[in-house]
């Protein structure tokens, strides 16, 4: 699996050059990405929002929240980079927010605390990505979505009945970011190896909560091998690794910093495919019709349109094989808990 496409250097330059290159920013038509960020003020919302803005492929970037964005949209604004700030408060406002948007990230939600699964956070979060994936349906519906809240085992499923409800389902246009698993994975591979982590490349499939993480260690890019006691302990690791972040910061929040990363990666590969770049493969969340469960995390070519094919599981070990059996049954319950949910919202 190669790399497609990863969070891209600050903008920094002489003056001289800085003229000269973003000459060709502002003429080129396809780095006008319209992209949106509902929950803009929370701890992922903000980073995630900076690493955006720093981005030659965004034109615009409207910032929705119930809090704050005002405050967050004048900050970012000040730095100099092409890509237009304004900020949206409250519902009243979402439908102006998410107007011509042509990708709209939502890290929207309550993060997790010590002690709690990604499960725990159904309850809020449920109602929160129903109500806004609701205004995505009416207000741009040819957008791509890309939910980060949590649990995107259910998340997903909510997205697509809410948009199926509305008569504007694509299923190619929602996506379940589920690249912090990747970042994760190709980073802790690299510290065991000593490796260059940029290099390093291991395709996560399954969905977005414990054992339903699939690291494919057999198919990473270069090849590595590890004992089979190692082995299981790396896959431990990355399947808990929110955990790991969840107690270090010892009720202080979840991963935000690496997860507002790993959003920007996922948007950045999205926006380069949906400008005509060929060969952009990432893996993600999404409705699936390669194992038993309806939806499932693979390796995507994306394109022009979202996910242009579903690249599939590919030869897995069986270790990785009975990974993917041993996960079904909670991933299909997670799936059925949020289309339950979808189906009853109003």
């Amino acid at each position: 699996m190669g790399r497609s496409h990863r969070v891209q250097r600050p903008l920094m330059s002489s003056s001289r050059t800085r003229g000269r290159r973003n000459a060709c920013w502002y003429t080129c038509p396809e780095n006008n990405a319209k992209v949106a960020v509902l929950g803009a003020s929370g701890g992922i919302g903000q980073p995630l929002s900076l690493l955006l803005k720093n981005s030659p492929l965004v034109s615009r970037l409207s910032l929705y929240d119930i809090a704050h964005t005002p405050g967050v949209a004048a900050d970012l604004s000040h730095i100099e980079t092409r890509a237009t700030v304004k900020g949206f408060l409250g519902p009243e406002q979402l439908p102006e927010c998410l107007k011509g948007c042509d990708v709209v990230v939502i890290p929207a939600g309550v993060p997790r605390k010590p002690g709690m699964t990604r499960d725990d956070l159904f309850n809020t979060n449920a109602s929160i990505v129903a109500t806004l994936t609701t205004a995505c349906a009416k207000h741009c519906p040819e957008a791509m979505i890309c939910i980060i809240s949590n649990p995107v085992n259910s998340t997903i499923p909510i997205t697509s009945e809410v948009f199926k409800k509305h008569g504007v389902y694509n299923p190619n246009r929602i996506f379940g970011v589920t690249t912090l698993d990747i970042v994760r994975a190709n980073t802790f591979v690299a510290e065991l190896k000593g490796l260059d982590p940029a290099r390093v490349s291991v395709p996560v499939i399954g969905g977005h909560a414990g054992k339903t993480i699939i690291p494919l260690i057999s198919q990473c890019t270069p090849k590595v091998d590890f004992p089979q006691d190692q082995l299981e302990k790396l896959t431990g690791r990355i399947q808990e690794a929110g955990t790991e972040v969840v107690k270090a910061k010892a009720g202080a929040g979840s991963a935000t910093l690496s997860m507002a990363y790993a959003g920007a990666r996922f948007v950045f590969s999205l926006v380069d495919a949906m400008n005509g770049k060929e060969g952009v493969i990432e893996c993600s969340f999404v409705r699936s019709e390669e194992t038993e469960s309806p939806y499932f995390s693979t390796p995507l070519l994306l394109g022009k349109n979202g996910i242009e094919k579903n690249l599939g599981i590919g030869k897995i070990t069986p270790f990785e094989e009975k990974m993917v059996a041993e996960a079904m049954s909670e991933l299909k319950a997670s799936i059925k808990k949020g289309e339950d949910f979808a189906k009853n919202f109003k």
